[in-house]
């Protein structure tokens, strides 16, 4: 510190380094990423800036076998080569506290990636296609590239190795900027807090159990089939002697009510049922008064529960009503919905709709249980379903890179049914539980959870919540493109991460773009004005998510609308 109590850059360096080896426990840095995206150089520089040892896995592979990598492509083969190279790196991440510098191959091999999540913590080196070719075109001992065409070689080897790299615990931008800077982002990124990724769901037997933890508030998430008909088991367990007052609306009452009757019946529970038009417009000050005089009017007790059976609206509405009447019942959520069951039922948002907005009259009260039937997504529309996917890939984005990376891979045994499709609401449900249990009423990382729904809400008080026209997952499909490709323009977002998000938003038929939208003919300004009426507006100034990449996504304040309606006229094709 200099004399004037001024920190020195010197000391401010320090500080960090310390800081830096603080959170690394002892565990070795490992660079991973493509030919030319600078592991060797930059690992380098890092390691002397930590004062750590720097090992290249390619420079020993080539000194224990004697000949140059190039030469042992040609006289033994990948695949040998490949063995050798997953032996050397397990050698170096035993051999002490350094930065490894590895080859491009070698966190796809599933053996290494484990080892380096065990001792080790990956920072991914991504760089554009163009700043890679640029690079590599200056060497000539790159043997994957030597073919008829290199950049065609180059494009399949990312579009191959890019979505396991996401599953790096970090990401740091590799860009045509001196080595020093690189380093800088490194230890910047190793420094910058993120949302912490959910702990996987508790199984038994065939339902998984996600807690939600709030003190004496904390209940459960069950999810699995055949709980429809056991909720009234569930409940008479949690609330013996209450009664339940059940609101619904004719289509789910239609394919889901009797089950859940009989099972009422079963365990001895009284029971009145409401039931409901369907569709977005039910969140209406009308239904809202006719459902707490229809509870009131069953004669339910403050002790008695109302029981949401149904998809977001009828959640978000019997919520508000459990809230309401005589100043706060028990509420138990059974979604029958993809989206219900992922995102609204959980976490005690509640409300409905004002003609100046989506949502903003309501109340934070959470449920006492959730009971998340996984047959009951058996009856869902294609379309419902599709929308509902759309919340699921939400957590992957905010901050499970692993898990978009899961849902890439996996997403038609999702769509078919099955286990694929529990562990999907599963982990979205312990997402969500984790972001509730650590902010219960959005003051702070929450509001995450919003990730394209600035957008997406706009985009639906414009259509007077048409569901012919849009549903709110489609809504945030589109909102969630828009975000990255906002995040993009902004420099904060890689482009090849915006590319994936649209990609397999896409592949599942979902929509990334406004124009889409059927009938659509608001302008920038119409739309910009619309989010001003958004509930995470503060003091007139607008609040996205926005992201730094796949599983990265951070809250951005006081974003200028000009720079939002600039970004909203050249994505509508106006400029």
């Amino acid at each position: 510190m200099a004399d004037n109590g001024v920190l020195t850059n010197e000391t401010v360096r320090e500080m960090r380094v310390r800081e830096v080896l603080r959170l690394l426990h002892g565990r070795s840095i490992v660079l991973i990423g493509m030919m030319g995206s600078g592991k060797t150089s930059v690992g380098r520089r890092l390691a002397n800036y930590l004062g750590l040892p720097f090992s290249d896995a390619d420079q020993e592979i080539e000194a224990a076998a004697g000949m140059t990598i190039p030469e042992m492509f040609a006289k033994r083969g990948e695949a040998e080569f490949r063995e050798g190279e997953r032996r050397v790196v397990a050698r170096l991440l035993t051999d002490g506290q350094k930065v490894l510098a590895t080859g491009g191959g070698a966190f796809i091999n599933a053996s290494t990636r484990e080892k380096i999540a065990a001792s080790g913590v990956s920072v991914w080196l991504k760089a554009d296609f163009d700043v890679l070719m640029r690079r590599v075109r200056k060497r000539s001992n790159r043997p994957l590239l030597q073919t008829a065409d290199p950049e065609a070689t180059l494009k399949r080897l990312i579009a191959e190795r890019y979505p396991v790299y996401a599953q790096a615990d970090f990401t740091a931008f590799s860009h045509d900027t001196p080595q020093e800077a690189m380093v800088e982002e490194i230890i910047s990124t190793l420094l910058r807090p993120g949302p912490p990724k959910p702990e996987p769901p508790l199984e038994e037997g065939d339902v998984m159990r996600v807690p939600v933890s709030l003190g004496a508030r904390s209940y459960d998430i069950l999810i699995g089939p055949g709980l429809m008909a056991q909720a009234g088991a569930r409940i008479a367990k949690i609330a013996p002697g209450a009664a339940c007052a059940i609101i619904t609306d004719t289509h789910v009452a239609a394919s889901h009510l009797p089950a859940l009757q009989a099972g009422l019946d079963a365990a001895g529970i009284r029971h009145a049922s409401t039931i409901l038009p369907p569709g977005e417009a039910t969140k209406s000050y009308t239904e809202f008064a006719r459902v707490c005089d229809a509870i009131i009017g069953a004669k339910m007790e403050r002790g008695d529960i109302v029981l949401a059976l149904g998809g977001g609206v009828i959640g978000d509405l019997a919520g508000f009503a459990a809230a309401s009447v005589r100043r706060g019942m028990k509420l138990v959520q059974i979604p029958t919905s993809l989206l219900a069951q992922v995102d609204s039922s959980v976490g005690g948002k509640t409300g409905i709709n004002s003609v100046h907005g989506k949502n903003l009259v309501g109340a934070f009260h959470q449920p006492v249980l959730v009971l998340a039937d996984t047959d009951a997504l058996k009856t869902l529309p294609e379309r419902e379903f599709r929308a509902g996917y759309a919340e699921v890939v939400k957590y992957g984005l905010i901050n499970d890179a692993g898990f978009f990376h899961w849902l890439e891979l996996n997403w038609r045994e999702v769509f078919a049914g099955g286990p694929a499709r529990a562990k999907a609401v599963a982990t979205a449900c312990t997402s969500k539980a984790g972001f509730v249990a650590r902010d219960e009423t959005e003051q702070g990382e929450r509001a995450l959870l919003n990730l394209g729904h600035t957008f997406g809400h706009a985009l639906e008080r414009l259509t007077m919540y048409d569901g012919t026209r849009l549903v709110h997952g489609e809504g945030v499909a589109i909102g969630m493109a828009c975000a990255f490709r906002f995040s993009t323009r902004l420099g904060l977002c890689d482009g090849q991460d915006t590319g994936r998000v649209e990609g397999h938003l896409r592949n599942v038929g979902l929509p990334i773009r406004i124009g889409e939208i059927k009938g659509f003919d608001a302008t920038p300004d119409m739309i910009v004005e619309a989010m001003f009426q958004d509930k995470k507006v503060q003091r007139g100034a607008l609040t996205f998510i926005l992201a730094h990449g796949i599983g990265r996504s951070h809250i951005a304040k006081n974003i200028p609308a000009a720079e939002v309606r600039a970004f909203l006229a050249h994505d509508m094709g106006a400029l």
